[in-house]
């Protein structure tokens, strides 16, 4: 037959073009599947919505737009890559790589290996990459942020959904981009306070097996001349377990012996002994005064000559100290939005004696008793004050004082205040615990927190309330081997088996009690000035 047939004449596929290969379709055929449609009107009209909204409807758009912001939020660099930006696209998403894979090594370093983690964070290079990386980051977010605004086109949406777009852009910047920018600058802010803080140098091995730190309240107020040590405290740590004993030296013990190493064995060969005068807490202003040329080395002599008394008072090696000065409290304090306690009795503010005249201190009010929420002046004042109470009333207030602060001391606090509590706690703090250490102490701080904390004191209520003055540093340095041998796993489960075994002879119920280590002395029963508690 020489004419179509009656099927073709009606089949809607176009026919090939003569001049091209069999089989294939012409262009304009191809244009009209991948979706080009040609009109009489004009050109071929694009209907991708994802890379060309201006012709879809304005459901469509809306949510296009939502889709292209919350894959920015979710995927960054998703956006682009569907939108045809593939190069922008494709670094983007590198980049979530990397980010995904040092946070799954942090948390997998947080999990079971903590040292290198917060050596990472801490050290004074790594932490800078740190920030210099979260900033990059937040640029680069709020990069992707602006250019998925410009992809979404916001002049062809509807006006009421224009601006929901747009409002919501603008926080999405500020959560991503300003909360990398924020983390950035809070670690800058700690980058500061540890190397202000904490000394060079490489880390100490324990002593025993026990790490051995000798913390100090200084007290460096208007009626003393010179800085004092006011309370002393070796908190002694088993490096394997984390099981911790402290042991307090009365401010007022005498006769305190030094090591044979000590620069002071030679200028006080029958140790600290002088009378009255020569007690512990004024070794350190003696020192620092008359005696600095002895730890030419030392950043402060006088703690230096502190960690020497401890060593020959307590018969163990004390590798480090830490001196919080009350000179700084207040301000700290103050950062903290201040501290709230059930307040027992009246504490004074001001009176004592002043140490050249003889003569009483003025009195210049009272805390009363009640719930007192107190600035830093006044905890300050309620955690040092003397007038009318014993040394158990003073130590009980500072109990409070310490306890307050680690309650209000929560996440939220510490994020919306923390440059001020990095500054003042630079002011509060030093030691000479090299920053290399943080990462091991940070790490068996941790392991402390699942053990009871053992208390023991070269004084009352474990010795006669006259040991202080007339100290038998035998019988102490056999006493406090003996805490922390207790402070051990092995020693945790010889006490334990002990308190289980049945005595001789009786029957199932009964048992054995675990015997101290020296039978304690009752203490002082507190007055109403130092009773407390915390709300």
């Amino acid at each position: 037959m020489n004419g179509p047939t009656p099927r073709a004449a009606h089949d809607p596929r176009p026919s090939p073009d003569p001049g091209s290969p069999a089989g294939e379709l012409p262009d304009d055929a191809v244009s009209a599947v991948r979706g080009l449609a040609d009109t009489p009107a004009g050109p071929p009209r694009l209907t991708d919505p994802l890379r060309h909204p201006e012709h879809a409807r304005g459901a469509t758009r809306a949510r296009r737009a939502w889709t292209l912001l919350l894959s920015t939020l979710v995927v960054p660099g998703s956006a682009q890559l569907v939108a045809g930006r593939r190069a922008v696209g494709r670094a983007a998403l590198k980049a979530d790589v990397v980010v995904w894979a040092a946070l799954a090594l942090g948390l997998l370093s947080l999990l079971l290996w903590r040292t290198p983690l917060v050596w990472f964070v801490t050290n004074s290079v790594t932490s800078l990459l740190v920030i210099a990386g979260l900033v990059v980051l937040a640029v680069g977010w709020l990069y992707l942020f602006f250019d998925t605004l410009c992809l979404i086109r916001p002049g062809l949406l509807v006006r009421r959904t224009r601006r929901a777009v747009a409002a919501a852009t603008v926080a999405l910047m500020l959560v991503t981009s300003g909360g990398l920018g924020y983390s950035a600058y809070l670690l800058s802010v700690a980058r500061g306070a540890v190397s202000d803080v904490f000394g060079g140098g490489l880390p100490f091995r324990p002593s025993d097996g026990r790490y051995n730190v000798l913390l100090m309240g200084g007290d460096a107020g208007e009626d003393r001349s010179g800085r004092r040590p006011d309370s002393m405290t070796v908190v002694s740590v088993d490096a394997r377990s984390g099981r911790t004993v402290t042991v307090s030296l009365p401010r007022n013990l005498q006769n305190v012996p030094f090591p044979e190493d000590s620069p002071l064995a030679e200028v006080y060969p029958e140790g600290f002994s002088c009378g009255d005068e020569c007690i512990l807490n004024a070794l350190y202003t003696d020192v620092t005064n008359n005696h600095a040329e002895l730890y030419p080395d030392a950043q402060d002599p006088g703690a230096e000559a502190m960690k020497d008394a401890a060593e020959g008072a307590l018969g163990i090696e004390v590798q480090a100290y830490a001196l919080i000065d009350m000179s700084g409290f207040e301000q700290l304090v103050d950062a903290l939005g201040g501290i709230t306690i059930d307040v027992g009795g009246r504490v004074p503010i001001g009176g004592g004696t002043d140490m050249e005249t003889g003569l009483p201190n003025e009195i210049f009010g009272y805390i009363e008793p009640g719930v007192q929420h107190m600035d830093g002046y006044h905890a300050l004042w309620y955690a040092r004050s003397r007038e009318g109470a014993t040394d158990y009333d003073r130590q009980a207030r500072q109990r409070c004082v310490q306890a307050a602060m680690l309650k209000q001391l929560n996440p939220v606090n510490v994020v919306t205040k923390f440059g001020e509590l990095a500054e003042s706690g630079a002011k509060v703090v030093e030691t000479d615990i090299p920053q290399s250490q943080l990462g091991s102490f940070t790490d068996l701080a941790l392991k402390a927190k699942e053990h009871e904390l053992e208390q023991f004191a070269a004084g009352p209520p474990y010795y006669d309330p006259s040991f202080p003055t007339y100290p038998d540093f035998e019988l102490l340095h056999a006493d406090v081997q003996e805490a922390l041998e207790r402070a051990t796993d092995a020693g945790a489960r010889d006490a334990s088996a002990l308190a289980d075994a049945p005595a001789p002879g009786a029957g199932p119920a009964m048992a054995v009690p675990v015997p101290a280590a020296r039978p304690l002395v009752p203490a002082e029963e507190l007055s109403p000035n130092g009773t407390c508690s915390v709300p």
